[in-house]
């Protein structure tokens, strides 16, 4: 069975009372919230990773300002026919201020939309699990990194060896 590892790193970015989203675009064509940011390009610092990540996906030139923790999930993905893949994400998480540049939305990308929600909505939208891990590491700042309280998804059954 293959192994892949991609890490990536994102943003909190609370402003007002609302949260910075990007709506992403799933395999099956539906659509989720996530928080902006995305994968690490092979030799780049995962700091510099969330600046241009967010500036791509919302248009926001950032300022990380703290770094909130890493969170790691597993899942079985099928390849080429056959194959299964065992997937690996690593997630860098941080939180981070907007500093310029003005919201649109991104184009030829992974995601179709970004915009501000305020905190009390995001329970009702369509959202990914990294939108509340994120938001637990902003309100609760655990010193270990970890999310308290979110439950660590169970790896899918990985089918051949």
């Amino acid at each position: 069975m293959q192994k892949e590892l991609r890490v990536a790193a994102y943003a909190v970015c609370v402003r007002n009372g609302a949260l910075l989203l990007a709506r992403l675009t799933l395999r099956d064509g539906s659509r989720r919230w996530t928080l902006p940011g995305g994968g690490m390009d092979h030799g780049e610092d995962p700091y510099d990773t969330v600046i241009r990540e967010v500036e791509e996906e919302t248009g926001y030139a950032i300022e990380p300002t703290a770094l909130l923790g890493v969170d790691s999930q597993r899942h079985a993905y099928p390849r080429r026919p056959g194959a299964t893949a065992d997937f690996q994400s690593l997630r860098i998480v941080y939180e981070a201020q907007v500093t310029g540049g003005e919201l649109r939305h991104e184009t030829d990308g992974s995601t179709d939309m970004a915009a501000w929600h305020p905190l009390e909505d995001v329970p009702a939208l369509a959202r990914v699990l990294l939108v509340d891990v994120g938001l637990t590491l902003w309100r609760e700042r655990p010193v270990v990194g970890r999310a308290p309280g979110i439950p660590e998804p169970q790896p899918a059954p990985l089918q051949g060896k």
